[in-house]
């Protein structure tokens, strides 16, 4: 009897993961259908059904499309996976030990500015040199961070899955994906006893110069990556260090001894100017980008310290989401896939072009209350987005931050001004006071809130309601 039914390679892009697939594909018994479960597609882009199962359909039951390829495969089927397709699958299938696991791995430096070098050029995949186009990336250190900091949260997700079912994984390197005896030795794992004679020609790489050629500010690259711990970035996933993905977001005073913990969509606006304004300083100055290591030279270096953080009313939280990352189609912040698949998928009502001339209160309660209840079938579990922290619950974003930092004071948004003078009190400071809240939105909440949008809000964050006692939100 066969070890296993079905098989998912776990990886992420820029890794490898076509040319690996186009690899796999070459075995006689071995069929991998690509991305199946990635909330955008099926399988590849553009493509919105497979063996007859609809987008609609896989989002009801995703293991309709599971069953459906073993049913249709001959020999063993598998497909790609990455850290934001379906979580309903990666629940199945880690639990499941007559699922084959591969893990695909790349250094995160490289698959970083390959990432930034295909946004460039708009070139995702490479079938023949004459074709390739070229460009520098650009390293931006806080987004590098954010880059590793999903790719090491993920390894731990698998890591944990794994110890806790007694399973094991084939675990492969980028630098693998060349070497006819590790494929054949993935070949034996899957239970294909068969050598391969050559690798896949479809595919190729991209961008095979050095480092220094392939980044426009090498330099910058070099002294940022300086104040990370090599060790942790390079850890094999056994040994990767569990760590909370919100230090880097954290940010100190110039030279008060205070410190915020920001949390995702929180009023930002108004705490990052008043914690400036403490030493006579500009937002720009603050002190930001720390990790765990310079997270405690800072706190050995500011003895007395206070660590703080706000709450926000979720449905001030959740428009702030909406406003900045789902409402728009154009700007840095924006979560095009998402928006366009909450759109044509999940009956977001969202201006195809952005809001215009014409959009008003009507149009956005519309779109923000579609908005509203799909974060609560997100928040359940029940879709096949990703989570983001921009929407996340308060409550698991806290308990997030008590894995590295308790906050010393948790502040309300409505009643700021006397949170930070007294958080500044204790310090032995004069606290002035926050700049005043401004609702910057295309249609601020003002306009178009109601009891229908605080209930459908409410119903995705009952255990925040719950835990934090927030009352309906009150304008103005």
């Amino acid at each position: 009897m066969a070890q296993f039914d079905y098989f998912i390679v776990f990886a992420e892009m820029r890794t490898g993961s076509n040319f690996l697939e186009e690899n796999i594909n070459d075995y006689p018994g071995l069929t991998c259908h690509g991305e199946l479960f990635n909330p955008h597609f099926i399988g590849k882009a553009d493509r919105f059904s497979y063996m007859d199962v609809s987008m609609a359909e896989r989002e009801e039951d995703p293991l309709r499309l599971l069953t459906r390829i073993r049913e249709r495969t001959e020999g063993l089927a598998g497909f790609r996976f990455f850290h934001d397709h379906d979580p309903r699958i990666l629940s199945h299938a880690l639990a499941d030990p007559r699922c084959a696991k591969v893990i695909l791995t790349r250094n995160p430096v490289d698959s970083y500015v390959s990432y930034k070098i295909a946004q460039a050029t708009g070139q995702w995949r490479l079938g023949d040199m004459k074709k390739a186009k070229t460009a520098q990336a650009q390293f931006d250190t806080e987004d590098f961070v954010a880059h590793v900091e999903r790719l090491q949260a993920f390894q731990l997700t698998l890591l944990h899955g794994l110890q806790t079912s007694g399973q094991t994984a084939f675990y492969i390197a980028y630098e693998d994906l060349q070497d006819l005896d590790v494929l054949d030795g993935l070949a034996r794992f899957l239970g294909v006893d068969h050598q391969k004679r050559r690798t896949s020609k479809a595919t190729k790489v991209q961008n095979p110069q050095p480092l220094q050629d392939k980044v426009a500010n090498f330099d910058d690259m070099q002294a940022a990556l300086a104040r990370l711990d090599r060790f942790d970035l390079n850890r094999t996933p056994n040994f990767e260090p569990r760590r909370s993905r919100a230090v880097p977001s954290y940010v100190a005073a110039v030279k008060a001894p205070l410190m915020y913990q920001p949390i995702p969509s929180g009023p930002e606006a108004q705490v990052l100017p008043w914690l400036a304004a403490l030493d006579g300083a500009e937002p720009e100055q603050l002190l930001t980008g720390f990790f765990q290591k310079s997270l405690r030279q800072w706190k050995r270096q500011h003895k007395g310290h206070r660590v703080f953080t706000v709450l926000r009313h979720p449905v001030l939280r959740l428009h702030a989401a909406f406003a900045r990352h789902i409402l728009p189609v154009e700007g840095p912040r924006v979560f095009h896939e998402i928006r366009e698949t909450l759109r044509t998928h999940y009956g977001v009502p969202l201006p195809k072009d952005g809001p215009g001339r014409d959009y008003d209160a009507k149009a956005q309660h519309a779109a923000f209350l579609g908005f509203a209840q799909f974060i609560a079938g997100n928040l359940g579990g029940q879709t096949s987005i990703r989570v983001d922290e921009a929407w996340a619950s308060q409550f698991e974003i806290l308990r997030g931050m008590a894995e590295v930092q308790l906050p010393d004071m948790i502040l309300r948004e409505d009643t700021l001004p006397e949170g930070l003078a007294q958080l500044a009190a204790q310090v032995g400071l004069d606290a002035p006071a926050p700049p005043p809240f401004f609702d910057d939105a295309p249609v601020p909440l003002a306009a178009y809130y109601d009891d229908e949008i605080e209930a459908e809000v409410r119903a995705a964050y009952q255990r925040d309601y719950m835990m934090y006692g927030f009352r309906a939100w009150q304008r103005g």
